[in-house]
Order: C-alpha cells, then structure tokens, then sequence
C-alpha cells in the first residue's frame, strides 16, 4: 500500500475520531515524511491545543517548521518522500533516519529547539525564548492561543490615553431650589443676567467668565444649587472633586485637572463645580506636601486662563471651610464672589419636606408644625427627618400586622432623636467670624450670627 492510501486510510480513521490524539500524531508524522507539513502543523497543532506539554507533539512541531522553513527558503516544494524512500539532501538532518513516524529527541525545557540543518533555520523560538510561546506566535492563524483574557479583565490603559469625563445637562432649574432668596440674587446679577442679556453684556464690557464660591454648613444644597444654575443658563455642567484628580504618578494630577478644564472650554458656555474646593485649593503655607502644593498653583494657572481661555467657563466652588481655602484662589478674576448658603428658611423648609413627602403614605401631617420645630436644619437633616419617621411608620406597622398611614406621631418622635447637624458648623463659624474676619470676607456670616443672637 502507497503512503498516500495509508495517509487517506488514517485520515478517514481520525475523522471518525477527533480525540485520538496518538492516531493523530503518526498521523502528522507520516505527512511529514510525505512533504506535506502545512497539513501536519494543522494536526500537531490541536494536539497541542489539547495538551501543550506533550513532548512527541512539542518534537513533531519543531520538525513540521524546520521542513516548512526549509521548503519556502529553497523557493521549490519539499520532495516528495515516503517510508520506502530514505531522506536525502538537506531534508535528511530534519526527517530522522529509520523510517515513517519516527519522533526526534524532545527539547530540553527552557532551552532552544535543536537546529535543522544546513541551510535550515533554528526553529521559531530564540535563546532564552519558551518554546510554547513561539509555537503559538508562529501558528497565530492555524491554532487558537491557549489562554484568553477574563471578561472582566480591564484593557490595559497607556499613560498616553486621554480620559473622558462626564458632561451633564443639568434639567434642574432655580425655581426648583427652596428659599434662598439673597443667593438667587447674586448669581442672577454675577452670571444669570448678563448671559440672558447678550446686547448689554457687550454694551457694558461684562465677561462671561468667572467664578464664585458658595460657603456654609454641610447639607444645605451648594450642589443642588450648582446645578440649578447651570439648568436655568442651559449649559453643560461638570463635577469635579478630589477623586477626580489625584494620581499616584508625578505629574498626572496636574494633567487632569488640565483635562478637566480644557473639557469644559470645549464645552462652554459650562458651569464647571468644584465640590470641597478646600482640598484642591488649600492654603500652600499649611501643605506639606509638595505634590499638592504643585496641583494648587495648577489650579490657579486654570483659574487664570493662562492655558486656554475661560471664556464661557463659570466656576463655581463649594466648601464647608471657606477658612481653610487659599486666599489666592479668592482674589479678583478666579473665585471673586463669596456667597453664604445657609440652612433653608421656612418656606424653603416647606418646599423641602413636601418634596420628600410627596410620594409617601401620610395623613393629618401639620407642615408648619414641623417647620416650626426644624429650625437650624439642613436640607440632608429633614430628608433624615422624613426618613426616621417613615422608619416609625412601618415598624408600627409589621408590629400591628396592618399598614398605616404616616402621622404627624411619626413625626412628633423623629424629632425627639434628629438633631440639626449645623450646630457644630456654627461653633467653628463663630470663632472665624470674631477672630478671622480681614478684609470683611465673613461680613455675611457676622450679619446672620448676629441676628441669631449667636454672636
């Protein structure tokens, strides 16, 4: 029988059973001892691909290359040879001596694949290369890699890529926001006005760029009111905070806060918000550290425009330490304005607990009791509130085995255990505005202790 009726015979075989990798094997090595070693690659390689630390498939490989390199370095197609026929020629070093399917010696581990011959290449894998990894370097588009990424696995990232931040449209609007009045007022004749007003604006000589700082307790809406503004002047807002700019690499955070405002020119007219501003923008001769000493001049570099022009781009601050911040970034052309946001009114506070009642269960709740007894709270305080006696409610009801409405009861005990969380604001505020007050900055926050009979 010729070799090609025993090569088509074992064909036949080992179609009708793929996972006969010994079969699979002699197979490969009769192909090669025939000059066909594209079609033994194909059949070495998914024995590989089932167990890539067999040595005779590791051996059969390196040989399969050797003869496919030496064919196409010759320009002529490998003779043809079979078990009758010894090898000659170059040939003869890489089909070992003694007949069909005969396997070479394995390579050592971590050592390169032996040489075929003259004339012939040393095989895929280089000094001090694994010979694995060559393999499937070398048969990329024959046999699939043996391991693949994680799907949860993220992409590696370059230092070069330029990160994306989150450009919003703000939906809120001014007339969302409860009470204060004096702050509406202020934005209106700082940014709202002049923006509605383009005629006069250029009459007057007034920019569209500049910055404000809103000051006061925690939880009194200086987000919400940022992007309130930014609604009522139908441009694009963006947040940024700390997180958004601290790297552990010299040099990056001050990239991205480039990126942060140069993403926000491209974007005018845009409200970019600082949230906790005190942390970017703290006092240099209170740093310590070097690296945020430099992402503080950055900062003021931005505010300055010296990198791209602001035009378009309002900057809006927010800080529950207005002390702490450094006086730099407050003089005339960065963060200009200073604006107290103080704990909601009592039509503010009416707005607020409607808002977070209005899809809750209630029944004989009195409004104005309520606001009458929440003075000093925050708007995060009567959200709590609402919350406690939601909590109230429900408990009463899986003890009772029946629902009930949420009643002014409910209420009556929540505020037994809420407490206004600005008091402790105050305290501080107080000593700052007695002892820290240069320049009037505070003049503000003096007027509204004094009326409180705090100062």
């Amino acid at each position: 029988m010729s070799s090609d009726s025993i090569i088509d015979s074992l064909t036949a075989a080992l179609n009708a059973n793929p996972a006969d990798v010994p079969l699979r094997l002699h197979l490969a090595g009769l192909l090669l001892d025939a000059g066909r070693p594209a079609e033994a690659i194909a059949h070495v390689g998914q024995a590989l691909a089932r167990n890539p630390a067999d040595p005779q498939a590791q051996a059969l490989m390196q040989r399969a290359l050797g003869v496919g390199a030496s064919s196409t370095a010759t320009g002529a197609p490998a003779p043809d040879t079979s078990a009758s026929a010894p090898a000659t020629g170059p040939k003869a070093a890489a089909v070992p001596a003694g007949g069909t399917g005969a396997t070479p010696e394995p390579p050592q581990p971590g050592g390169p694949p032996q040489p075929g011959g003259p004339g012939q290449p040393d095989g895929p894998s280089q000094q001090g290369d694994d010979p694995l990894a060559a393999y499937e370097r070398e048969l990329a588009d024959v046999v699939p890699p043996r391991f693949s990424p994680a799907g949860d696995q993220p992409e590696p990232v370059t230092g070069d890529a330029d990160r994306m931040f989150d450009v919003e449209v703000s939906t809120i609007r001014l007339g969302d926001v409860g009470g204060m009045t004096e702050v509406k007022e202020r934005l209106e004749l700082a940014f709202l006005g002049p923006l509605r007003n383009p005629e006069l604006r250029k009459l007057y000589g007034k920019s569209l760029r500049g910055g404000l700082m809103l000051y006061g307790p925690p939880g009194c809406g200086k987000t919400f009111l940022a992007k309130a503004i930014a609604g009522e002047m139908g441009a694009k807002f963006i947040s940024l905070s700390i997180v958004d700019v601290l790297d552990m690499w010299i040099g990056n955070s001050e990239r991205n806060l480039h990126e942060l405002f140069q993403t926000a020119r491209r974007s005018a007219p845009c409200v970019l918000f600082l949230d906790e501003v005190d942390a970017l923008g703290h006092k240099r001769s209170k740093v310590t550290s070097s690296g945020m000493r430099t992402i503080g001049n950055q900062l003021l570099a931005e505010l300055d425009g010296v990198e791209g022009n602001n035009e378009g781009v309002f900057v809006l601050a927010a800080t529950n330490t207005p002390w702490d911040v450094d006086p730099a970034l407050r003089r005339p052309g960065r963060l200009d304005r200073v604006v107290l946001v103080l704990p909601p009114d009592a039509p503010a506070r009416t707005s607020i607990l409607e808002y977070h009642l209005r899809d809750r269960p209630i029944a004989n709740i009195d409004v104005r009791r309520i606001v009458a007894a929440t003075d000093d709270f925050s708007g995060a305080d009567l959200a709590h509130l609402c919350e406690s006696a939601a909590e109230y409610a429900m408990a009463d009801s899986i003890r009772r085995g029946e629902v009930r409405m949420i009643e002014q009861r409910d209420f009556d005990r929540a505020l037994k255990d809420v407490r206004p969380s600005t008091k402790p604001w105050f305290a501080t505020a107080r000593n700052v505005a007695m002892f820290a007050n240069e320049g009037g900055v505070y003049d503000d926050l003096v007027g509204y202790l004094k009326r409180r009979k705090m100062l």
